[in-house]
């Protein structure tokens, strides 16, 4: 009988990764709901929506839903990539200015309902893994499998750096910090769907733990 896997937890916990691996072990869909709200994070940057001024909500959301957000499998990599109006955007998704702006368009009612139940026909036929800030409370919550992801504030902002470095991105660790904090506050302030353990997830704090780990642990709670 095949499961959905809810994985939330805070920004740089190694969220996506430990779910890709996940999913690839199980043979399920792997979803990465952060991805979502990058993309439509991209497309607001990208049509100026985004500026000091605040986000123009009904503009973007009218480009939202004219636009095709998806993902796509690539065999070369094994995971599915996302892609808006038929462009790979996922490495474009993952700059500073993405992260800088994304919280504060997942936090707009709008914006989450529309993805929400994007998200909900993703995985209406199970055999999914899906993670983000809030599938164990709102998207599916009554999934199978919880699990909240945390670690520590000064690792999770050194594991971004060095991804970011890796990636030619030449971003401060102090700026990268700055923003982990910033989005801390945001997701879990925030009006709607903010980021919170549901009452059933089982919380893994990876602070100390390699992905290895951490899939040897989910795999073992799916088996139970």
């Amino acid at each position: 009988m095949k499961i959905i896997i809810a994985i939330d937890g805070y920004s740089s916990t190694g969220k996506s990764t430990t779910a890709k691996a996940v999913a690839k072990a199980l043979g399920y869909v792997y979803i990465d709901t952060g991805a979502m709200y990058r993309a439509v994070t991209y497309l607001a940057l990208e049509k100026g929506y985004a500026s000091t001024s605040g986000i123009e909500v009904k503009p973007l959301m009218k480009a939202l839903r004219q636009s095709e957000i998806k993902f796509v499998y690539n065999p070369e990599v094994g995971f599915a990539e996302l892609y808006l109006n038929g462009k790979n955007i996922e490495n474009d998704i993952r700059s500073i200015d993405v992260a800088n702006w994304v919280s504060e368009i997942a936090k707009q009612p709008e914006i989450r309902t529309y993805l929400v139940n994007l998200q909900r026909k993703m995985g209406e036929q199970k055999g999914v893994v899906m993670d983000g800030r809030d599938i164990g409370t709102v998207v599916f919550p009554d999934a199978e499998l919880k699990i909240f992801m945390t670690a520590s504030e000064q690792v999770r902002a050194e594991r971004r750096y060095n991804e970011l470095q890796s990636k030619g991105d030449n971003t401060s660790f102090a700026e990268v910090l700055a923003n982990i904090q910033h989005r801390d506050h945001i997701d879990t302030t925030r009006k709607e769907s903010p980021l919170k353990k549901a009452d059933d997830a089982i919380v893994i704090d990876n602070t100390h733990l390699t992905i290895d780990q951490q899939v040897e642990k989910i795999l073992s709670l799916v088996n139970k």
